[in-house]
C-alpha cells in the first residue's frame, strides 16, 4: 500500500491483514481466544466492532473509528514520555481515573499496533521466535455507504466458507456471525448491523445464498 489510508474519527474502515508470508497467525484455540482478549484491551477503547473473523492466516474487521474515547488509561498506553504529554488529558470528576479525549489519527493507529505487537509476543516468546508475525502495513479501506457496509459483512462471515472451513457462517466459531444472530449480551454493534439488513430474517437469509467471495472481494477491493 503506497499511501496508506489514515484511521479518521467518525469514519467506518475494512481492516485486514494476514500472518508475514502467509504464516498462520492462530495455531491452537488458546490464541484465536488470547487475540480477542487483547483486542478488547486495544481496540475497543477507539473503535466500535460490526463484523470480524479469525482465519489460520488472517483475520478481518468492520470497525468504526470513535469521535471521542472514554476509557481507563493505563501509563504503559504511551510508553513514550513525549507521547504521554502530547495528549490534553480531560478528567471526568464523577468517574476516577476515567478520561475522554477527542479521537486522534495517530492514537486509533497505535491502539492498532498495541494489538499486533501484544499478539506477536504472546506468540514468539514460548517458540523462541524472532521478528515480524504480521504483514506490515496492515490493510484497510473506508466505507462510505450502506451497500458497501452490508457486502463487507457478508464477506466477512463467508471467508471461512470461502476458505473450505466450513458450509455455512453459522458453522465457525471465530467470527461475529453467532454474536449477531444470537440473544445474548454482546459488544459487537448487533442492532446497527441488523439495521444495515433492516432485520435478522433479511440477515439470516443473505447469509444463507450462496456467496462468491472471490467476485465480491474484487469489488472491494481486496
Amino acid at each position: 500500500m503506497a499511501n496508506p489510508i489514515n484511521l479518521e474519527p467518525g469514519n467506518y474502515y475494512h481492516i485486514y491483514n494476514r500472518g508475514i508470508n502467509g504464516e498462520n497467525l492462530f495455531r491452537q484455540e488458546k490464541d484465536y481466544e488470547r487475540f480477542l482478549i487483547l483486542y478488547a484491551r486495544y481496540i475497543e477503547p477507539i473503535a466500535e466492532t460490526f463484523a470480524w473473523v479469525l482465519m489460520h492466516n488472517h483475520f478481518h474487521l468492520l470497525v468504526r473509528i470513535k469521535d471521542h474515547i472514554a476509557y481507563k488509561y493505563s501509563r504503559s498506553d504511551f510508553p513514550n514520555e513525549e507521547d504521554f504529554n502530547a495528549v490534553k488529558w480531560e478528567t471526568i470528576a464523577t468517574v476516577p481515573d476515567t478520561t475522554i479525549l477527542p479521537t486522534q489519527i495517530p492514537e486509533a493507529y497505535r491502539h492498532l499496533s498495541h494489538l499486533f505487537n501484544a499478539f506477536a509476543k504472546y506468540i514468539n516468546l514460548p517458540s523462541e521466535r524472532h521478528g515480524n508475525l504480521f504483514e506490515r502495513p496492515f490493510k484497510r479501506k473506508v466505507i462510505d455507504n450502506e451497500m458497501y457496509l452490508k457486502n463487507v459483512v457478508l464477506y466477512i462471515h463467508h471467508n471461512p466458507v470461502h476458505h473450505g472451513f466450513c458450509e455455512h457462517p453459522m458453522d465457525y466459531p471465530w467470527s461475529s456471525y453467532l454474536s449477531c444472530v444470537s440473544a445474548k449480551p454482546t459488544k459487537l454493534y448487533r442492532e446497527a448491523v441488523m439495521e444495515w439488513f433492516h432485520d435478522e430474517s433479511n440477515f439470516r437469509t443473505l447469509h444463507n445464498g450462496q456467496l462468491d467471495a472471490e467476485d465480491i472481494g474484487q469489488w472491494l477491493e481486496v
